[in-house]
């Protein structure tokens, strides 16, 4: 289907993978460390044959899933991880921990703007009687000024209240904001410490996990919580999700998720273990291919005079790469160049529709081997203005770069 393409397109991917040579050397430098990270604690933590057996019922003593989060620790830089299948989505386990440590009159305080739709009803923004908001949990949100936190606003904040937990997403979601990069991620946290010793800070990490050499926990942050049909599935894991950082928390975590008493020594693994281990082995290579497809992509649409977020030789925190369209065709074609390319039903042709947890109707490219997998090339985006194409991951560069140009040559078919 290559030749498919208008040659045009084809040159201009060759001028840009020439160009790029310098921030591909970069990725691959990040792969390197990353890899040698994920190797240093499989050899830890003694990883064998024996971890991938699994268990059913109660999952009691499942020594691979003890192990497995042992290495997910290690690998985060935290005291203790919860690793589990029984994480339906990072949502989920958002939900779980946000659960887990606030309490009625308790205060959680956002100072990246509003979460992502997903949370409203977890939060309270929406009604939902099962909120937090249900049970007395208070809500405050500072937003982001010029793409940075808001540094006036939060020390007000903590010095006039008793703040419980702050959450911080470094990914953007669905809004126009950048990413949060790590630099900003420790300056932030540092400066929090300096009025507030005890807050819980929690990160929401989906999208971001071995996109820099460090994670949130190695630099002051008390939790981290991501998905594992994401970065750290390696597009192996079928589902599940993780919260890691200080070990009292994970514990209230573990208990929340199963029950109290029993909290982390129940939940069988039923054939996962394996997979999980496999995923996070491949991690390094898979986040490596999403970045250099996202690096690609930035340079080409730019090339071509669409606004692109973030440039192609930015520092990146996350895998996600946005394409501003300010049309709705031009976003759905886009989408339908990317699910043409895809493995995986390849044959269907994205359309705008309702999509539970959020207000917009959302326009998906997903052919994945795994339902929702936002580390397999996808790319989606609410129908709403200025109709950002929101693109993220690939399994290999390969895959990804001949969805890019078909995309692309959809969407120059329309203009």
């Amino acid at each position: 289907m290559i030749n498919k393409i208008d040659n045009k397109i084809i040159e201009l991917c060759k001028k840009a993978e020439e160009d790029l040579k310098g921030e591909f050397s970069k990725v691959d430098k990040l792969c390197e460390k990353n890899s040698l990270k994920v190797l240093q604690a499989f050899h830890k933590n003694q990883i064998s044959e024996a971890h991938f057996n699994s268990t059913s019922g109660y999952g009691y003593n499942d020594m691979g899933r003890d192990a497995i989060e042992r290495v997910f620790s290690d690998v985060l830089g935290c005291e203790d991880a919860l690793v589990r299948s029984q994480f339906i989505s990072g949502s989920h386990a958002l939900t779980v921990a946000l659960f887990a440590f606030l309490r009625p009159n308790d205060i959680l305080l956002s100072i990246t703007g509003k979460p992502y739709d997903t949370l409203d009803e977890v939060i309270g923004i929406r009604d939902n009687p099962s909120s937090l908001k249900s049970f007395g949990v208070k809500y405050q949100q500072i937003d982001l000024i010029d793409d940075d936190f808001d540094y006036d606003t939060i020390k007000d904040t903590l010095l006039n209240n008793k703040i419980k937990l702050i959450e911080i997403q470094r990914s953007k979601g669905y809004s126009t904001r950048k990413s949060i990069t790590m630099e900003r991620l420790e300056k932030v946290i540092k400066f929090i410490r300096e009025f507030d010793k005890d807050t819980i800070i929690m990160i929401d990490n989906c999208y971001c996990e071995f996109v820099s050499d460090k994670e949130p926990c190695e630099i002051g942050a008390d939790i981290v919580v991501g998905s594992l049909i994401k970065n750290l599935g390696g597009g192996i894991a079928p589902n599940g999700a993780y919260i890691a950082g200080r070990k009292d928390l994970v514990n209230l975590a573990a208990e929340r998720l199963t029950l109290p008493g029993e909290g982390r020594e129940v939940g069988p693994t039923l054939g996962i273990n394996k997979q999980l281990l496999q995923g996070l082995y491949m991690a390094p290579s898979v986040v490596a291919s999403s970045l250099k497809v996202a690096i690609l992509t930035s340079y080409m649409l730019e090339q071509l005079g669409y606004k692109v977020e973030p440039k192609y030789n930015d520092i990146r925190a996350d895998i996600v790469q946005n394409i501003v369209f300010n049309d709705p065709n031009k976003l759905v074609k886009y989408c339908k160049g990317v699910q043409e390319f895809s493995a995986i039903d390849s044959f269907v042709v994205p359309t705008p529709a309702p999509m539970p947890g959020y207000d917009d109707e959302v326009i998906m490219a997903s052919g994945s081997f795994t339902q929702g997998s936002s580390i397999e090339f996808s790319c989606d985006g609410p129908m709403r203005p200025p109709f950002i194409a929101y693109q993220q991951g690939s399994l290999t560069y390969q895959y990804g770069k001949l969805g890019v140009l078909n995309a692309i040559n959809h969407l120059l078919k329309s203009e």
